[in-house]
């Protein structure tokens, strides 16, 4: 079944290039899909992935449980022989049917906030999108529908979550963090799951079979995905909801966490504490806000739906970037006006770059350039691309405003944000600073596969406009 509908597709635009004139002047538009081909490198780093990943997480969060967020210590005593694996393994809570609930609970709430409340927080908060919205075109020529209410489930659960601290007590506000590690299992075996079952339902039965890239390779085929938007029934899209939620709706949930058992062990919060909590919940409600914005992002428009993703949001994103709250309850900083003005102000001025660009953006593409950047019309440099129905279309690429600073100057503001996030838990340890560190590499990486896959997409006139804004993260140095 899915070499025949290889093969179909090859024959479409096989025939289109037969039938067009276009290619026999060299002037056909370039047709896109999936970035990335499975050479070795690449071969070799997601198997590395997939065999090393789970415990990057489980090393740094032991770490913190038994060596006090030293990671050179456990590494040392490995060395010397003086610890193994094995007796660290042994030292970790294991799993337990009580975090099983917990977890499950969590994840039912999110998928009965995802699928049963339609959003209504559009309808009364002025320069909110939310309600059904449309996706970005995919390859095959699609464009999904999408229930954005991201925003509505956060305030939801916050919410909640708030009534039970201050009114009603169900559970205690340190539940997340004293059931970190036997979380952390249940966390692993949704990973798993999912993405195992998108893996074979790609196979037996796709949600849309000409939306699907079978590599030839079993491997990169589990970690990168095969569907593009894998969806059960008409609303519950995988991409969306595991993206989003349950992880990004945690986030902001277990920083409170944190907070709360600091109070609990050394009875008062600390200003890095709270420099945590307040810039990763901007980041957090920005995503949110923004939901409608993210459907037309890197991670809806052009991953397919695998390992990486599933396992990656169920585990990776909740354990690995919330490492400051984490560190803090283990290592408390109290940090001088001056340091903590100065991360405040590299948080705020990074959120300042990251939330302009993208707002540009935005504001170019919904008035296709009829708008005005940093007081002027918009330039920008016209495309054309195709998608494996045959079809051509048009888009835009602007040279105006950040974006003729540099072609993700949007990444730039990020990573100033993230290093504030480290920054704000002191220079004691290297453990909090993991995050900057690996948000460098991932959009660094996110940067050449985009450009990759525009090459793929626009052709000629991706070149043309790399030509016009030569700089990717950094003007005059990268």
């Amino acid at each position: 079944m899915n070499d025949a509908v290889a093969m179909e597709a090859t024959r479409r635009r096989t025939q289109h290039r037969a039938n067009g004139k276009a290619s026999e002047q060299g002037e056909q538009p370039a047709q896109w899909g999936r970035a990335w081909e499975v050479d070795w490198f690449s071969l070799s780093s997601v198997i590395g992935l997939l065999c090393f990943a789970p415990f990057i997480v489980f090393f740094f969060v032991m770490a913190c449980d038994q060596y006090q967020c030293s990671i050179s210590q456990p590494l040392l005593e490995l060395y010397h022989g003086e610890t193994t694996l094995l007796s660290i393994w042994a030292r970790a809570p294991s799993f337990t049917w009580s975090a099983a609930k917990i977890y499950a609970i969590w994840v039912a709430f999110q998928v009965f906030l995802y699928m049963c409340v339609p959003d209504v927080t559009h309808k009364f908060i002025p320069g909110y999108v939310g309600g059904v919205q449309d996706g970005a075109r995919t390859p095959a020529g699609l464009i999904n529908k999408y229930e954005v209410n991201g925003l509505q489930c956060w305030l939801i659960t916050h919410a909640l979550w708030y009534a039970n601290a201050q009114y009603f007590h169900w559970f205690s506000p340190t539940i997340i963090f004293d059931n970190w590690i036997p979380l952390m299992w249940c966390a692993n075996i949704l990973g798993y799951a999912v993405s195992s079952f998108a893996f074979i339902k790609a196979y037996l039965f796709p949600t849309n079979a000409e939306d699907c890239k079978f590599t030839g390779n079993i491997f990169y085929n589990y970690m990168m995905g095969i569907e593009f938007n894998p969806r059960i029934g008409k609303w519950f899209d995988f991409k969306l909801f595991f993206n989003g939620r349950p992880g990004i709706v945690a986030w902001t949930l277990i920083n409170l966490s944190y907070m709360a058992k600091q109070q609990e062990l050394y009875g008062h919060v600390t200003n890095s504490m709270i420099l945590v909590n307040v810039l990763q919940a901007i980041y957090v409600l920005d995503f949110f806000w923004n939901e409608a914005w993210y459907l037309k992002t890197i991670d809806i428009c052009h991953d397919h739906f695998g390992w990486y993703l599933g396992w990656g949001d169920c585990v990776w994103l909740p354990y690995l970037y919330t490492l400051q709250g984490l560190y803090l309850v283990y290592q408390p900083v109290q940090l001088s006006n001056a340091h903590a003005l100065a991360v405040l102000l590299l948080g705020l001025v990074g959120y300042y770059i990251f939330r302009s660009t993208n707002h540009q953006k935005d504001l170019f593409r919904r008035t296709e350039g009829s708008c005005s950047i940093w007081g002027r019309k918009p330039a920008y440099i016209e495309c054309s691309y195709r998608s494996t129905d045959g079809g051509v279309h048009r888009s835009k690429l602007m040279t105006s405003g950040f974006w003729g600073v540099a072609r993700h100057l949007n990444y730039t503001g990020d990573l100033m944000g993230s290093l504030a996030y480290c920054a704000a838990c002191g220079f004691g340890h290297i453990l909090p600073y993991f995050y900057i560190v690996y948000m460098t590499i991932l959009l660094v990486h996110r940067c050449i596969r985009d450009e990759h896959r525009c090459g793929s997409k626009y052709g000629k006139d991706w070149k043309r406009y790399t030509d016009a804004v030569p700089y990717r993260l950094i003007p005059r140095v990268f």
